[in-house]
């Protein structure tokens, strides 16, 4: 046999993800790997351990991940994990360095490969492998369906002999990867639904799926929507045409989705106190940007909130999470699709090519350092710091507008799939 990997379970008690499939497991063992799973590791998302032994792997324990070559994972290694494993090894997961350089730094410590999958290119060759599109695609879905778990009226019109139920109005702010699917998912469960984002070539997309596009659409929209697809800088009027254009929008809504996220940096605050307690009572707002500081000004990481007007904030962590066994199979096969790249198949051994644009990419440390360029020269300046004293921190910069949240990958709009990735 070829080298060996290993497929932890997840040590962190809130994560069911795991980082195989039966799929996936079957394919790297018919490439000449031996495969080991921790026992229990696919328990969350409704993977028994019986699946991935009939697909030619095995179950382990946490203490074998010091005989493997790779490992895949779903979160960052914590410091205990990493003390067990081999240096040399290609480690690939959601790394989330951004704001976490002493975690980086142990890696690198610990003289592995880390790999962070988010960090993947948006090109054509590495749509499969894109971790960032197939999980906002089901957080985009799962919020819906959490806003209407709890919304406590019927989503969709209904006519009956008692009398009319009105449809819901849905707000979708951002039209991502994961703002697609939740303006999908939305007009499929019967809701009216408008959406809007900072890039006014985002309209076409909009419409593609039935919904309606909310802008001021002025001379100064249409000039920007000829500008490549993507936002210019917007005057100050613009910025605050559109400002009370939204504001006054958001009163009427029964549900608000935001979904704006800028790697590396805070979430942009998208909606206002001032914006929640113009809702009416019963309103749900759903903040997909609770992790990284929100979008909406009351929300809580991990939690629903109910203010003092009735409207509801719901905060969940990890929302792809809250749908693992469709949500790790996505994810297991994102990282297949990038693992194969680097497998060297007459060896049965993954070979790190620096010089492979897709490695440079998402390389984060290798041979004891920190090599990722966003990394590497924090640490290196945290290294020329006097040794008597702490260098003072670095003030984040405040970003000069809120940027568009990730956009899908550029190619023809068309509805998110039912199944399958982004």
């Amino acid at each position: 046999m070829g080298q060996t990997i290993f497929v932890p379970k997840e040590v962190d008690a809130t994560e069911a993800r795991v980082a195989a499939s039966p799929d996936t497991v079957k394919r790297l063992s018919g490439l000449g790997f031996s495969v080991v799973v921790e026992k229990d590791a696919g328990a969350g998302s409704r993977i028994p351990d019986a699946d991935f032994v009939a697909a030619g792997g095995s179950i382990g324990k946490s203490s074998d991940a010091g005989k493997a070559d790779v490992v895949l994972k779903v979160r960052r290694p914590t410091e205990a994990e990493l003390k067990s494993y081999k240096s040399g090894a290609v480690v690939l997961a959601s790394m989330d360095p951004y704001g976490n350089d002493a975690a980086v730094a142990a890696m690198a410590k610990a003289g592995i490969s880390a790999f962070a999958m988010e960090f993947m290119p948006r090109i054509t060759r590495a749509q499969s492998m894109d971790v960032l599109s197939s999980q906002a695609n089901l957080a985009g879905y799962q919020a819906v369906i959490d806003a209407a778990a709890e919304y406590d009226r019927a989503l969709p019109m209904m006519m009956t002999a008692a009398g009319t139920v009105p449809a819901a109005k849905i707000f979708v702010m951002g039209v991502g990867v994961a703002g697609l699917q939740a303006i999908a998912t939305a007009r499929r469960l019967g809701g009216v639904v408008t959406a809007t984002d900072v890039r006014p070539a985002a309209k076409e997309q909009v419409a593609s799926l039935g919904a309606k596009f909310l802008a001021v659409e002025d001379d100064e929209f249409k000039a920007a929507e000829t500008a490549g697809g993507y936002a210019k800088e917007m005057s100050k009027e613009y910025q605050a045409k559109q400002a009370a254009l939204t504001a006054d929008h958001i009163a009427k809504q029964d549900i608000v989705i935001t979904t704006a996220l800028i790697p590396g940096r805070p979430a942009p605050k998208l909606i206002s106190a001032a914006m929640v307690a113009s809702m009416k009572p019963g309103s749900v707002i759903v903040d997909l940007a609770v992790e990284r500081g929100g979008n909406v000004e009351g929300s809580v990481p991990g939690k629903v909130v109910t203010t003092a007007n009735g409207v509801k904030i719901i905060g969940h962590l990890n929302v792809p999470g809250r749908v693992a066994a469709s949500s790790s199979l996505l994810y297991a096969k994102n990282l297949f699709a990038f693992l194969e790249t680097m497998i060297d198949k007459e060896k049965k051994a993954v070979v790190v090519n620096p010089d492979d644009e897709l490695v440079k990419a998402t390389l984060l440390t290798h041979g004891g350092k920190v090599v990722h360029s966003n990394f590497a020269k924090a640490e290196a300046a945290g290294a020329e710091a006097p040794a008597t004293a702490a260098a003072p921190a670095k003030k984040a910069a405040a970003p000069k507008k809120a940027a568009a949240p990730r956009k899908a990958p550029a190619r023809k709009p068309a509805a998110p799939k039912t199944k399958g990735g982004a």
